[in-house]
């Protein structure tokens, strides 16, 4: 296997460029084509013609219209859930496979060390959201060795890494995130909870897990949860448990009424993580963006490997 496949971004952005240095610098099987914004203006645009990147402020029309346009094979979607739909139909219908940074969920949800091989020919996958790339491995890893009745998830990241299309998105982001937990993450029932902290200096992203279920001990769970976190670290280096797992036990004599759920009885585990960035073009404390881009590039990797055996078989 040999060559590498072109990209395009669609969203000029902070995670949109993020994406872009993240491709020229770390990957070996993608190359940049092209990004593409709507804002002649933007910092992302300026920095990808440095780059010697070709730039459209056109949108997905001006994409189109850019000679590279037919040598693209993979198209990111770092714009917003409305306007995803529009995008992913030209780009499908173009033979080109969308990775799709946005809450749309119009494809199949995907997390890298959950699901990643699923999808590899879906034209249409999607990267759930921050908070779900963060929190769902640790809700799967104990679906992994026990029945996992209800899940929740807070995820708390820096008011200043949210931008205009994170802040137009919350409702999305929440139920985006809920039904990944459980369509994904394997929970019966999902919670997930988005939280901007306005803290000065900006606070490396945190997230909390809390999971009830049944049917395996705290070794087993803990030792799940440990093993899924290093895979995570593989491609988020920055990636990491805050503190040690903690567990507490409802048995008959403590139940806890979940709402939605009933009484429930077995063991509750808390799991909190910090979330750290490479700083490939944002700031170290936006994990949240970045732990989008690392998952947005594993995923286009492995589609583009796919893409390229295919072509010299």
């Amino acid at each position: 296997m040999a060559g590498r496949i072109k990209a395009a971004i669609i969203g000029s952005g902070n995670i949109g460029t993020d994406l872009m240095m993240k491709i020229i610098h770390h990957s070996d099987c993608l190359e940049m084509g092209a990004l593409v914004g709507i804002d002649p203006q933007s910092d992302g645009l300026a920095c990808a013609k440095r780059l010697g990147v070709a730039t459209t402020a056109e949108g997905i029309e001006g994409l189109q219209a850019l000679p590279i346009w037919p040598d693209i094979g993979i198209v990111f979607d770092a714009t917003s859930a409305g306007a995803h739909g529009h995008h992913s139909e030209i780009v499908t219908s173009a033979g080109k496979a969308m990775v799709d940074l946005t809450p749309a969920a119009t494809g199949p949800y995907v997390i890298p060390v959950v699901n990643g091989d699923a999808h590899l020919d879906a034209p249409d996958v999607n990267m759930v959201t921050c908070g779900g790339q963060a929190t769902i491995p640790v809700v799967a890893a104990v679906a992994s060795v026990a029945t996992v009745h209800y899940a929740e998830i807070v995820a708390s990241i820096a008011s200043k890494s949210a931008g205009p299309g994170t802040r137009a998105n919350i409702d999305e982001f929440t139920e985006t995130t809920r039904l990944a937990i459980e369509r994904v993450g394997g929970a019966a029932l999902g919670k997930a909870i988005i939280i901007l902290n306005p803290a000065e200096p900006p606070m490396l992203m945190r997230d909390t897990v809390f999971t009830l279920s049944s049917g395996a001990d705290e070794a087993a769970i803990g030792a799940a949860i440990e093993a899924m976190v290093a895979r995570v670290n593989t491609y988020v280096p920055g990636y990491r448990l805050k503190q040690k797992v903690q567990f507490e036990r409802f048995g008959a004599n403590n139940p806890v009424h979940i709402p939605g759920f009933g009484t429930f009885e077995g063991i509750k585990t808390s799991v909190f993580l910090e979330v750290e960035g490479a700083a490939d073009y944002l700031p170290a404390y936006a994990g949240n963006l970045d732990i989008m881009t690392s998952a947005a590039l594993r995923t286009a990797e492995k589609m583009a490997v796919r893409r390229l055996q295919k072509v010299a078989a």
